[in-house]
């Protein structure tokens, strides 16, 4: 996977919906993925805030989809033009900038299990892929669908 979706899909992926944990609430824990990561944490709640409108725009059905306007820095110098980010937020929204300028957005999504939600990037060809886990979302909504169908019961 591309640093920039991996940095991305980490982000989104700092809320656990299954298991009911948010490493935003965690200020120790914020800072130790910031630092893994080579960034500052900055302020949890605007990357929560942030990390919501991303999840949204990929795909969270949970989540509205509302516009969210941030600046960020450029840079210009021998290597050429550069969106700088220096704080963990900053750095997934230039991330997030070079995925949708690249035309890989489209490429990040949310599970589609309302158990899961967790967000993937999809590698598929044809950007076809659905669960976060074939193995084990997709196996489970396919059990689940052969199991309504012996039973009777139809959705």
């Amino acid at each position: 996977m591309h640093t920039d979706a991996t940095l991305v899909v980490d982000f989104l992926n700092t809320v656990d919906i299954e298991r009911g944990e948010d490493l935003l609430d965690d200020p120790g824990l914020w800072q130790r993925w910031s630092a893994q990561r080579g960034v500052s944490p900055g302020n949890a709640d605007e990357a929560r805030a942030i990390r919501d409108a991303l999840r949204a725009a990929a795909g969270d059905p949970r989540l509205p989809v509302d516009q969210l306007e941030v600046p960020l820095t450029f840079s210009l110098n021998s290597q050429g033009p550069q969106l700088l980010g220096t704080t963990a937020v900053s750095a997934v929204l230039v991330a997030a900038t070079r995925l949708a300028i690249r035309g890989d957005w489209v490429r990040l999504k949310i599970c589609p299990a309302d158990d899961c939600l967790e967000a993937f990037y999809d590698e598929s060809r044809n950007r076809s892929r659905t669960w976060c886990s074939m193995r084990v979302c997709g196996n489970r909504e396919k059990a689940r669908t052969w199991r309504a169908r012996a039973t009777g019961v139809h959705n």
